[in-house]
């Protein structure tokens, strides 16, 4: 078992990473929530099929009244009004003021189910128990939430930690392979963020071997929480230093946008943003060609990514909506090295545009 402390003042909470910990879920929740007795566990059909029953029964031993709600799958529910019909079927069950929401499923589970438990009855509790790479070594920790506009993504959300994140990377057993590598990407991020091993590691390996090497993905999903735990309890609420974790996200993210939500999973997405930044980086001379072109193959060695299709004008427009924009400036998170980057608000837009039409010269390629 790996625990990883989120350093919060007001609010430290612990990630629990551990081969099999869905089936003592119930005991570790009991030892954080006390003598709470009703939990609604919000969930996608695919992880319910897969993973509910003995996530259900450790909650029925650890002496929990737990129900089971649905949402829609996919990026195309995170929206409002998932959340409004969630609250209705929790108003309707009986939740009150008591009760403790757990997110369980992917990145788009935890920020929905987030959200809600951020707003039901002005806010209850919530527990993160993410099912998919992305979510386990990324999203479920920081408490951030969210839902997507059709404007941009994340644009409306708030900051609401959760009370413990529970995370077996057993269940990304039953991950479709495109799903489990577009995680993996997030766990790049970390390490040309700060953590050099790390992508060294991911660097080299290979992933249908790391699917099968259950220590080798615990300490890849342990690194990327200690990563992400050390720059979240230095800035909760991203006004500084938290900002480096969007490498890659701002054009990323207008990638999606773009697309509807449809062409790309998240961590694609993320993946050629990180291409186009190191791009960026090294047009402005900010980080030296060999290691800019290490980043590069770095990431397009994990596995073939959806092209790239929009026009770099159209995604420049996009850029302008994202919420990371101030004032009209558009900021990016450049590469200086393996291990350090740094925000930058200066890039001229001649640049920017460059950089989307490599991707566009390496969708071809």
């Amino acid at each position: 078992m790996t625990r990883v402390t989120i350093a919060l003042q007001r609010h430290p909470y612990d990630a629990i990473i551990e081969n099999g910990l869905l089936k003592r879920a119930g005991e570790q929740l009991r030892g954080v929530v006390g003598n709470r007795q009703h939990v609604f566990v919000v969930t996608v059909p695919p992880v319910r099929r897969k993973w509910s029953k003995g996530l259900m029964t450790s909650l029925s031993g650890a002496g929990f009244e737990a129900r089971l709600i649905e949402m829609r799958d996919g990026e195309r529910s995170k929206k409002l009004a998932t959340v409004e019909e969630l609250a209705e079927k929790l108003t309707r069950l009986g939740a009150d003021r008591n009760a403790v929401i757990v997110a369980f499923g992917g990145g788009v589970v935890g920020d929905v189910a987030g959200l809600l438990a951020s707003v039901y009855m002005r806010g209850v509790d919530v527990v993160q128990i993410p099912t998919t790479v992305q979510a386990q070594l990324d999203a479920a920790i920081g408490g951030k939430t969210g839902v997507n506009l059709r404007t941009g993504k994340n644009l409306v959300g708030t900051f609401h930690q959760p009370r413990v994140v529970l995370i077996d990377p057993v269940a990304l057993s039953s991950l479709p392979e495109r799903e489990f590598r577009a995680g993996l990407y997030e766990a790049l991020k970390c390490g040309v963020i700060g953590k050099p091993a790390l992508f060294d590691c991911l660097e080299k390996l290979q992933v249908k071997a790391l699917r099968r090497d259950a220590t080798a993905l615990e300490w890849v999903i342990a690194e990327s929480v200690r990563l992400k735990a050390e720059v979240v309890a230095s800035d909760e609420r991203e006004s500084g230093l938290r900002r480096v974790l969007n490498f890659g996200h701002t054009i990323g993210h207008a990638l999606e946008a773009e697309s509807g939500y449809r062409r790309f999973l998240h961590g694609e997405a993320v993946a050629w943003g990180m291409i186009a930044a190191t791009h960026i980086a090294a047009m402005t001379e900010r980080i030296d060609n060999n290691t800019a072109i290490r980043i590069s193959n770095a990431v397009l060695r994990l596995g073939k990514l959806p092209a790239v299709e929009a026009r770099s004008r159209d995604i420049v427009r996009l850029l302008l909506r994202d919420k990371k924009t101030r004032d009209g400036v558009v900021h990016f998170v450049l590469p200086r090295e393996i291990g350090k980057v740094e925000i930058v608000h200066d890039v001229p837009e001649k640049v920017v545009i460059a950089a989307l039409n490599e991707l566009g010269r390496l969708s071809k390629s």
